[in-house]
C-alpha cells in the first residue's frame, strides 16, 4: 500500500489487499472497485470532515437555492450576524433557517427585501464538503494519512457486496471447520472490517 492517492493505485491496492476475494468482481474499467473505493469515501465525511466556503446571491421572496455540487452538509454563515437591534428602524426581523435538501439550500422563511437590503443580497456560507477519489492524486480529497482507513472501509464493502450475492445462492456447502454455511464468512469479514473502521477513526 505505498501507492499514490490515485484512483488506479487505490485499486491496485485495493485489489491486493483482498487476495482471492477481488476474483468475483469483474466488472468492466474496475467498476467494482471503483464503487467500493467511493462508498469508502463518503464513509470518511462524518469521520474526517471538509469545511469549504461558497457564496450565493439571495433574492426577494425566494427560498430554493442551487447548492454546491460538492456539499455533504451545510454549516454556517456569518451573513446577519451584525444586524440592527429590534428597537432600531432597520430590524431585519427573524432570519431565515438554511437546511440543504437533494442539493438544494432551503430558506425557512424566505429572505425579504428588507433583509435583502439591510444585509446585503451576498449570502457567504460555510458547508462540509464530500469526499471523492479523483483519477489523478491531486483530485482525492482524502489525507495521505487516512488512506489505510479509506483502503479498509473499502474493503468492508467488497465483503458486504460478497455475502449480499452469496445470500440468494442455493447454500449447499458447508464450512469444514465450523459447520456453517461459507456464506457467513464474508459477512463476517464485513462486519470486523468496518467495525476496525469505526475504532481507528475513533482513535
Amino acid at each position: 500500500m505505498a501507492g499514490t492517492m490515485s484512483q488506479a493505485d487505490l485499486v491496485a491496492d485495493l485489489k491486493a489487499s483482498l487476495l482471492d476475494a477481488a476474483g468475483p468482481f469483474k466488472a468492466a474499467d474496475d467498476a467494482d472497485f471503483v464503487r467500493h473505493l467511493t462508498v469508502a469515501a463518503q464513509a470518511l465525511n462524518p469521520k474526517r470532515p471538509r469545511t469549504l466556503a461558497s457564496s450565493i446571491v439571495l433574492q426577494v421572496d425566494t427560498a430554493m437555492y442551487s447548492a454546491p455540487a460538492d456539499l455533504w452538509r451545510y454549516k454556517s454563515t456569518t451573513w446577519g450576524m451584525v444586524r440592527p437591534k429590534p428597537w432600531e428602524k432597520t430590524w431585519t426581523g427573524r432570519l431565515p433557517s438554511v437546511s440543504d435538501i437533494d442539493g438544494v439550500l432551503w430558506f425557512s422563511p424566505a429572505p425579504t427585501a428588507q433583509q435583502i437590503a439591510t444585509l446585503g443580497s451576498a449570502f457567504s456560507f460555510f458547508y462540509y464538503a464530500r469526499h471523492a477519489v479523483g483519477v489523478d492524486a491531486a483530485d482525492t480529497t482524502i489525507a495521505t494519512a487516512d488512506r489505510g482507513l479509506l483502503l479498509l472501509r473499502a474493503q468492508g464493502e467488497a465483503m458486504r457486496e460478497l455475502a449480499m450475492r452469496d445470500s440468494v445462492r442455493p447454500v449447499n456447502a458447508q464450512s469444514a471447520y465450523s459447520g456453517l454455511p461459507k456464506t457467513g464468512t464474508p459477512g463476517a469479514l464485513a462486519r470486523w472490517f468496518i467495525e476496525e473502521f469505526e475504532a481507528r477513526c475513533a482513535a
